[in-house]
């Protein structure tokens, strides 16, 4: 049987939680001032009927949350907490927002019921407005749906251990409420074509914008929810200087604030061959793999700040990209990759079932051709996988620092790949999109998208496409007293101290992955972050205490993937 030093692996931020964990404003890109929030003690009955006291927005799996208790495959647990409007809080209408909740939530207010939201990965909300009363009883009845790999649920699995992690249940993203104006600001979306910004707004028709234009003052009027301005010699968005535009949108009852910036990003012939370009420039994409899991929370930091640390730590080992692996993150962590310059490989939530041989084991050894229009033909799956594609990119394609969206991964759920590679182009052509990422590539997509674990890394010639190793390294090194699983560990190489995983970091990037950019690779994509339970090829151990690498040899290997890739696409 399988130690875990589970109940003792707390972050830093983890040891000194506030009494209302997370009280951040939750919507970088539609501000308003108007914010309640519902994080700290809930009452929480699980499946057996116990109760206890739950810390919202933690998962009650989790450390963070005071529980610390699996809840099964199939849980039915309830959610309770009372509260009272602020004086002075309460306008025309009242909305309570949902960050995320895993999978079911059946909502009621004051004994009515509100509604139901599928899918874990979603904000959602209700108007409470005409079922509220000066002290209010909420209750959140959350279940997982029939068959539970139907609905998107990514790395989590019952049967946790290697490369699948424990899984969550219920509220695990901030609950909130605000206060609008009968005509209100529903939503806001920014389009820049050049130096001309187009803001559309829902739920209102007239306002005026004042946008900080590099200091400038720059004023335009909401015609029929339709607004329309040009910049001054605009300052595009970038790594090194990460430039957000600002502006508030006022109406006769409403307020709000949003940013965009200014960035495109294209896939262009340079001597002849495929790269990707940041606006207009080719970059070569040298990313890290980011599965967003922490060790006293699981799904959730115990701070936002834990993102941001996240984010800076790579940025100071060279890194310019963060491919999010298989899950959603709440907006603070893409506000944080546009404030500071990381651009981001957003993956879709897998959903469907898994085969070690199928998906893993045979294509690791070639077999990474078939045809993916036989596979997981479940239309309910199918369905619900579109369906969360869909509003996944609805929800975060106003973040900037997002290039590229990963549609399947490594087979997993992989059905009809040019068939979603192509409604993805209608959801947004804006981005570089990678259908298949490691095999089963027979499909349309913008990369070439290639997947190495234990054998060199080489790429034979150009491709037609973009080249791009979305996944490799994997490089384990055990820090004692930072382990999840003190008697077992996954990873695609093992090494006994940080010296030697230094050395080797050095020799595949300098060695394979260097020599490798002549014949067409424009990004690789090192795996990972951090541990992940089980998984101690981290840069960063699980509970984020130990960086295992050294900063300024990192930044070298940085510096020199920059240069040959400069040499080769100048």
């Amino acid at each position: 049987m399988k130690k875990e030093a589970y109940n003792e692996l707390f972050t830093e931020l983890g040891e000194n939680l506030p009494v209302i964990p997370w009280n951040e404003y939750p919507r970088p890109q539609l501000v308003r001032n108007s914010f309640f929030c519902l994080n700290g003690e809930w009452e929480f009955t699980d499946s057996m009927g116990e109760e206890y006291t739950v810390i919202v927005p933690f998962a009650p799996e989790s450390l963070l949350s005071g529980v610390n208790k699996r809840m099964g495959e199939k849980p039915a647990v309830i959610y309770r907490r009372s509260f009272s409007l602020p004086e002075g809080f309460l306008k025309d209408r009242v909305i309570l927002h949902f960050g995320a909740v895993d999978q079911i939530a059946e909502v009621s207010i004051n004994g009515k019921y509100l509604g139901r939201h599928e899918g874990g990965y979603q904000h959602f909300s209700f108007d409470i407005t005409d079922f509220l009363n000066e002290k209010n009883e909420l209750c959140v009845k959350v279940s997982n749906a029939d068959d539970p790999l139907s609905l998107p649920y990514g790395k989590q699995c019952e049967k946790r251990g290697g490369m699948w992690y424990t899984p969550v249940t219920g509220i695990w993203q901030t609950v909130w409420i605000e206060s609008v104006s009968s005509e209100y600001v529903r939503a806001l979306d920014v389009s820049v074509n050049g130096a001309l910004v187009t803001v559309t707004a829902q739920g209102v028709t007239e306002g005026k914008i004042t946008l900080d234009d590099n200091g400038r003052a720059v004023e335009t009027c909401l015609v029929d929810g339709v607004a329309a301005l040009t910049l001054d010699s605009p300052r595009k968005w970038s790594c090194d200087d990460p430039y957000l535009y600002r502006f508030t949108l006022e109406t006769e009852a409403d307020s709000v604030s949003s940013y965009f910036a200014v960035r495109t990003v294209a896939i262009e012939k340079i001597n002849g061959r495929a790269v990707i370009t940041l606006n207009g420039k080719p970059i070569f994409l040298h990313g890290v793999l980011d599965q967003g899991y922490f060790s006293d929370g699981i799904f959730t930091p115990a701070s936002p700040e834990e993102y941001k640390r996240d984010i800076l730590s790579m940025k100071k080992l060279g890194f310019n990209m963060l491919r999010k692996h298989i899950k959603i993150e709440p907006d603070i962590f893409y506000y944080y990759c546009d404030l500071y310059g990381m651009t981001v490989m957003q993956d879709m939530v897998n959903n469907g079932d898994y085969s070690f041989i199928r998906d893993t084991a045979l294509p690791t050894v070639g077999f990474k051709k078939r045809n993916d229009e036989r596979l997981h033909t479940d239309p309910v799956t199918r369905d619900a996988f579109l369906r969360g594609m869909k509003e996944t990119v609805e929800a975060l394609r106003g973040f900037p620092s997002i290039i590229a969206w990963t549609v399947f991964n490594e087979g997993w759920g992989q059905f009809c790949g040019s068939e979603a590679y192509r409604f993805m182009k209608t959801l947004d052509d804006t981005r570089v999109i990678d259908t298949a990422s490691g095999w089963f590539s027979s499909v349309d997509s913008d990369v070439e998208s290639l997947h190495v674990y234990f054998k060199p890394v080489k790429i034979k010639k150009a491709s037609e496409k973009p080249i791009f190793l979305s996944e490799f390294g994997g490089y384990s090194y055990r820090v004692d007293g930072h382990s999840f699983n003190t008697d077992g560990e996954y990873g695609y190489k093992s090494f006994k101290t940080s010296d030697e995983l230094q050395n080797a970091l050095d020799s595949l990037y300098l060695g394979e992955i260097v020599s490798a950019i002549k014949n067409g690779l424009c990004g690789t994509v090192y795996t990972q972050v951090s541990d992940v339970e089980d998984e101690i090829n981290g840069l960063l151990t699980y509970d984020r205490r130990v960086l295992k690498v050294d900063a300024e040899r990192m930044q070298n290997i940085a510096r020199a993937l920059f240069s040959a890739f400069d040499t080769q696409n100048g």
